[in-house]
């Protein structure tokens, strides 16, 4: 099965300076990097585009556009943008609010049956209301 990787992972490897004191973060660093082995990881636009935001040192922009240059867009189509409205709505009615890109997520995940890799905790609510498989580390 794909893997759907979501920004938090990915900043985790990629993003952070100092290492984190957090112990689980080596374990989901290992995991990643086994999947990227596995040729399991799936990007999403939006996914690299919240990744580059918000870099205001130019090299520090490049040598990480160069590094998710190895990683091609997993593409997105209408009915997937459909899919993560009605996600929204299911999810809100129930008093569950989340970000579009977060629904967006769901929606590719969902409708091309793939997991989702994040630390975000947020997902374990959604996945209460939407039929969305997480992740689970195996290391």
């Amino acid at each position: 099965m794909k893997i759907l990787v979501d920004t938090s992972i990915w900043s985790l490897a990629l993003r952070r300076e100092k290492p984190s004191q957090d112990k689980e973060d080596p374990s989901l660093v290992k995991e990643f990097i086994e999947l990227i082995k596995e040729t399991r990881v799936v990007l999403i636009g939006p996914i690299r585009q919240e990744l580059l935001s918000g870099i205001s040192n130019a090299t520090q922009f490049h040598f990480l556009k160069e590094k998710l240059g190895a990683f091609e867009d997993f593409p997105i189509s209408t009915p997937d943008y459909e899919l993560a409205a009605d996600f929204h709505n299911q999810c809100r009615k129930r008093g569950i609010q989340g970000s579009h890109i977060d629904f967006l997520i769901c929606a590719v995940s969902a409708r091309n049956t793939m997991a989702v890799f994040t630390r975000d905790k947020d997902f374990l609510k959604y996945s209460d209301f939407i039929p969305i498989v997480l992740h689970k580390i195996r290391i």
